[in-house]
């Protein structure tokens, strides 16, 4: 009986193979739109530019922030910085799109996640959308296993849900609650560590899986070469 049982079981997930790829389209199709716009917004191509080669490099107003200390990144050679990641998420996040030079395409960008994550984002914590629950926060397991900052987490929760109640009251009294509350419920933005950190889980997969069999040009490229 036991045999039957796992010989069951391999033969289903045997069959299921030929549908592995399907993770790996999905991914793509999730981070190709967020790379593209990130790298667009980036680029001058996004803004007025006065001459052709211009449209090659990054927006000014990127490279100022990449560089400047008091109110930016505080980065070296914002120019270069400011360049090399604009172009990495826009063509990369299109070559995503079509699953070409998967692999190879990951590498670029899992490095600007780790650099967003720890220049822009890190000093936030974890959570990109501050939840208003303490009670259904992910940083009530992290308490539970006495993790560093999760308590501080949970005091933030309540706080967030004191702030928001609060504005919800003012928007009751002295605004338009059904317009404004129309496209959703008001948030406070956290913008901790949470997307940049997905983003990079989800490519260092495709980095490992590739684009994904019968769903890539990598893997008919790679058909045909063989």
């Amino acid at each position: 009986m036991k045999n039957k049982i796992i010989s069951l079981y391999h033969s289903i997930f045997t069959k299921l193979a030929v549908l592995d790829g399907a993770p790996a389209l999905l991914f793509r199709l999730i981070l190709a739109p967020v790379m593209i716009i990130a790298g667009y917004n980036k680029l001058a191509i996004s803004g007025d530019t006065s001459g052709f080669f211009e449209l090659f490099l990054a927006s000014p107003d990127v490279v100022a922030w990449f560089g400047n200390p008091d109110w930016g990144l505080g980065l070296p050679f914002p120019d270069l910085l400011a360049f090399l990641a604009g172009w990495s998420e826009f063509l990369g996040g299109w070559l995503l799109l079509v699953g070409l030079l998967t692999r190879l395409v990951a590498i670029p960008l899992m490095f600007t996640m780790v650099v967003a994550a720890t220049s822009v984002h890190w000093h936030n914590g974890w959570f990109a959308i501050a939840p208003t629950n303490p009670e259904t926060s992910a940083a009530q397991v992290l308490d539970w296993l006495a993790i560093p900052g999760a308590k501080e987490s949970l005091d933030n929760s309540l706080e967030v849900k004191d702030r928001i109640e609060k504005i919800s009251g003012l928007v009751e009294e002295h605004g338009f609650p059904d317009y404004l509350y129309e496209k959703g419920k008001p948030s406070i933005l956290n913008n901790g560590i949470e997307f940049s950190a997905i983003y990079f889980a989800m490519l260092l997969s495709l980095f490992f899986t590739g684009g994904g069999r019968f769903v890539s040009l990598d893997y008919w490229l790679r058909k045909r070469i063989e």
